[in-house]
């Protein structure tokens, strides 16, 4: 994984954060397309933490995964999205948390 990963930040993190960090990594939307297949991807919006979606997820933080999916920045990867990234191809940081796989559009 890549030490200069853009969500690294203070230290200041729980132990959940960091073992996601380290498990969070750039893909290409091809090695994601099967896990689109399955429904099984998760659309971060660009200006929340990748890492702290996939904690509050694993952790079972309802209440707060319920605030953004009813606000729309998390959500279900739609076929129009998944389209479009197969088009242009853009830079994906992704992290799973079993059995979902939280993805980032970045750029």
């Amino acid at each position: 994984m890549s030490s200069e990963h853009p969500d690294a930040g203070n230290g200041q993190h729980s132990p959940l954060y960091l073992k996601l960090l380290g498990e969070t990594a750039k893909i290409g939307w091809s090695e994601l397309e099967r896990f689109f297949a399955r429904g099984m991807l998760l659309l971060v919006a660009r200006d929340l933490d990748l890492v702290s979606v996939a904690e509050a997820i694993a952790a079972d933080d309802s209440q707060q995964v319920a605030q953004w999916l009813s606000a729309g920045l998390v959500e279900r990867l739609q076929a129009e999205t998944a389209a479009e990234f197969a088009e242009r191809d853009p830079e994906l940081w992704a992290v799973v948390v079993s059995p979902w796989v939280c993805v980032q559009a970045r750029g």
